[in-house]
């Protein structure tokens, strides 16, 4: 199917791709699609598709991804998207925006949609009254439950709202509860107050998110009433909305424990230094370990001087000297990205490097095996000197096994000491593998080329 849209879309077949999301496809496939395709495939998609199924599977997606697809489009499809979304949906996607957006986004949402927004967002992160919903249904006591019914049928709210009704007096403060079952059932001359349950299980909105969802799930409720400090109705907590707190809190709580999260905030509070702190702080940052690198080529330069003797005696060694330096600096940068990169994306544990470590070491045996055979190859043909090329493949065999282990352990101690391992890796591994290069290399041809030094 994603072949088929592929190909529909290439072709600019809107007519037959519209007719086909809407048609021949159902909301769960519709959702899981989308997802295979770039942002910029994604706004064509989203706009041929019918506008209420569109907002669905927007609300749907993870705020990261409506943060790239909003990016993607005009100014009034973000505005019209953004003010279909519940408000609670709408602060945790304003939070991924930049501040400057965000604050123009708001603007631009209705002004009912924006006061509700705007309630959310006085609450603090991680309370319950940041992620509450602020829509709900009240009655007062007085009313009959047929004037209930008739209220609540032309309000026309939506499902979620009516598992529970709550019951308030006219400054809002939470007096009960009733549910649509109990309406129903009840006399339509009976008041709401003598059908009400009194005893309502609530929050305040300064509550703790988790502490909130366990309530939840204590107390076996379908939506959670969250009170201000004067006990006025604020908003509800729904059973979805909960659940998806719960996998949050899951995750953040498996990620604290294997240590990636604080790796997380530590690398990005780094990478703010780097990117968007003053020059002084960015030179303090960088120069430090360019120095070590130019310290270290230094000594390389006298490593090779030290060997002029054996240079002169096979001048074809010196062919083969950038070869030796090139390889062993590309492989063990390339581990050093694959490193970073998987340990902030959490693929690699802090605790369990050690596996991870000797898995490296092995890759890199064999990417030091394939490469120095196919060069030892190379420069024996080259040079009519089997002895050389002898020399040149175990140099590459044993450089490039210690620069992918080297990859990894490097950037692992600088994270260890509290170091920035994006700005002092890369000089560090380099220098360090220069020098070690060389010698493997000179020696090698010392011991098999009889040479004299």
């Amino acid at each position: 199917m994603t072949e088929r849209i592929t190909n529909l879309l290439s072709e600019h077949k809107l007519a037959q791709l519209k007719e086909l999301l809407n048609d021949e496809l159902g909301f769960q496939e519709l959702s899981e699609l989308l997802e295979e395709f770039s942002p910029n495939q994604q706004v064509i998609l989203f706009r041929l598709l019918e506008k209420d199924t569109a907002l669905e599977i927007f609300e749907l997606m993870e705020t990261a991804k409506q943060k790239e697809l909003l990016q993607a489009f005009t100014a009034i499809e973000v505005t019209e998207m953004v003010s279909n979304i519940d408000p609670s949906d709408q602060v945790r996607l304003l939070d991924e925006l930049p501040a400057t957006v965000a604050k123009e986004l708001l603007k631009s949402i209705p002004p009912e949609d924006r006061e509700k927004a705007s309630i959310l967002i006085g609450f603090q992160p991680g309370t319950v009254g940041r992620v509450m919903s602020p829509h709900y249904l009240r009655l007062r006591q007085d009313y009959t439950v047929q004037a209930a019914l008739d209220y609540i049928r032309a309000l026309k709210p939506d499902p979620e709202t009516l598992h529970n009704v709550w019951v308030t007096d006219k400054r809002r403060v939470l007096e009960g509860v009733v549910t649509l079952r109990d309406l129903v059932l009840a006399d339509p001359g009976t008041s709401i107050g003598d059908i009400m349950d009194d005893d309502v299980v609530y929050v305040t909105a300064d509550t703790d998110q988790e502490d909130a969802v366990n309530t939840l799930k204590k107390f076996d409720l379908v939506s959670l009433p969250v009170v201000d400090s004067e006990n006025r109705l604020v908003g509800a907590l729904e059973y979805d909305r909960a659940l998806d707190i719960m996998q949050e809190e899951a995750t953040e709580d498996l990620l604290e424990k294997g240590g990636v999260l604080t790796l997380q905030r530590r690398e990005e509070n780094l990478s703010q230094r780097l990117l968007h702190g003053s020059l002084w702080k960015v030179l303090s940052a960088r120069l430090p370990f360019l120095m070590i690198t130019l310290v270290g080529d230094l000594f390389a330069g006298m490593i090779v001087s030290g060997f002029e003797s054996a240079l002169s005696q096979v001048l074809a060694l010196a062919f083969f000297l950038p070869l030796i330096m090139d390889m062993s600096g590309n492989v063990g940068s390339q581990s050093t990205t694959i490193f970073t990169r998987s340990l902030v994306l959490g693929h690699i544990r802090p605790n369990e490097f050690k596996n991870t470590l000797l898995s490296e070491t092995g890759r890199g045996l064999a990417i030091g095996g394939i490469i120095g055979v196919i060069t030892a190859i190379v420069a024996t043909v080259w040079q009519g000197d089997y002895r050389l090329g002898l020399v040149v493949g175990l140099s590459l065999w044993c450089a490039l096994t210690l620069s992918a282990t080297l990859g990894f352990l490097v950037p692992w101690v600088m994270n260890k000491m509290g170091l920035d391992q994006a700005a002092g890796a890369g000089p560090i591994l380099t220098t360090i593998l220069d020098i070690v290069a060389l010698l493997i290399y000179f020696y090698l041809a010392v011991f098999f080329m009889d040479l004299i030094i």
